[in-house]
């Protein structure tokens, strides 16, 4: 019935999301760009051309894991993670991927999205835009990269125990089905909770 969504969110998951109980809480309008499988590549990109023609009170982030890249390719984007299984593409397309899964270096990449993602909190924090961003999975690992002062920004970001799935766990919550990594509504409400905690405390 919803296969016309792709990877977008299901409409009945999206309403019992925390993205959707954060906004509930306010009385605030929710809009959501997640994508199943996207990278932070997308999330920037999607994030700096949504707030082109937006005014958002607030802009919650939880990123990808580091390894995830996105590249434009005739004219469309494709999302690259380690694993890929089953996506219907070209040839040409499949043969970028196999090298791609050869070359990627998630150490590297977390180097790397450690400094943009805190080059994006500068620029969110210039522009007087109120944010909070969290790892969705991995943390940054401090042993060998500089940490940095996030302030009230970053959830946790280099506690592994902090990220939302090891946080749920940890709090007793188990996911949909033992092969999956995605969690149900009564999850979804205790990382509301989390959120909107924080957010009372430190961002209003």
């Amino acid at each position: 019935m919803y296969q016309h969504l792709g990877r977008k969110p299901h409409p009945d998951n999206l309403y019992v999301s925390y993205g959707c109980m954060v906004a509930n809480n306010w009385y605030g309008i929710l809009d959501c760009d997640a994508e199943s499988a996207s990278s932070n590549d997308r999330i920037i990109r999607t994030t700096e051309e949504y707030l082109k023609s937006n005014n958002p009170d607030i802009v919650i982030i939880g990123w990808a894991t580091w390894e995830r890249e996105e590249f434009l390719i005739d004219g469309e984007w494709y999302q690259f993670s380690g694993g890929i299984q089953g996506d219907p593409w070209p040839k040409h397309i499949m043969d970028r991927y196999k090298r791609w899964v050869v070359t990627a270096n998630p150490a590297d990449r977390a180097d790397y999205w450690h400094n943009r993602i805190y080059q994006l909190h500068q620029e969110f924090t210039q522009r007087n835009i109120a944010h909070v961003f969290f790892n969705t999975y991995s943390a940054f690992n401090h042993s060998f990269i500089t940490v940095k002062d996030w302030g009230d920004n970053y959830l946790d970001p280099y506690n592994q125990q902090g990220t939302f799935y090891h946080w749920l766990k940890a709090h007793g919550h188990n996911t949909v089905n033992p092969n999956s990594y995605h969690f149900g509504p009564d999850a979804h409400r205790a990382w509301a909770e989390y959120l909107i905690n924080h957010l009372t405390n430190s961002l209003t």
